[in-house]
């Protein structure tokens, strides 16, 4: 599995990213600048593009597989779709859950074998859940101080309306399909469609 393992502030700059998106308390002093250059249509649309590849850690193939199958829902529109199916992975349920600091994390504890979806361990981040599914912290994994570390560092992380979240036990269930306006990520997805329908 291919991994972006660049300097993450670096990037955050470069895209124009606050790096709280990605859940990183860490400010870069540095400013990025394009030395007044203008940019194309393409070239905006590329940078969206790639700021939603890089906020939710997805590779160029998964990505756009996932605008694919958001083409083929007959509800919404296909970037708000898109948007929505990404929000419903695995890692990022996690992260939003407030059981990882960052989506990087939530995916490595969803390959580290300590999340169950229904009761059932589920290995793959890409995993799209459905409402009123029970995603938790496996019991052996509970304990462990990682997760005190984790819930002492997202104590002040808002749970999305969509989401409930039980932070003693570890777990939490999806009550409901994320609106637009509950995905809090700064992606114009509709440069993506744009940049994907040419």
């Amino acid at each position: 599995m291919a991994r972006d393992m660049g300097p993450v502030l670096k990037k955050c700059r470069s895209l124009g990213i606050e790096p709280a998106v990605l859940g990183i308390s860490k400010k870069s002093n540095r400013k990025f600048l394009r030395a007044g250059k203008k940019v194309s249509e393409y070239g905006t649309q590329l940078r969206e593009k790639q700021k939603a590849k890089f906020i939710y850690g997805v590779e160029e193939r998964p990505f756009r597989i996932n605008f694919v199958k958001a083409q083929k829902l007959k509800y919404g529109t296909v970037g708000e779709n898109m948007l929505i199916r990404l929000e419903l992975r695995l890692d990022n349920v996690i992260f939003r859950l407030g059981f990882a600091r960052t989506r990087r994390e939530a995916r490595q504890i969803v390959t580290h074998r300590h999340v169950t979806v229904n009761g059932k361990l589920v290995l793959a981040p890409s995993y799209i859940v459905s409402v009123n599914d029970a995603i938790a912290i496996k019991e052996s994994a509970k304990s462990s101080q990682r997760y005190k570390d984790v819930l002492e560092a997202t104590n002040g992380r808002l749970v999305p309306a969509w989401l409930t979240s039980d932070r003693e036990a570890l777990s939490g269930t999806v009550a409901a399909i994320p609106t637009r306006d509950q995905i809090d990520v700064p992606v114009n997805e509709t440069a993506i469609v744009e940049l994907y329908s040419k």
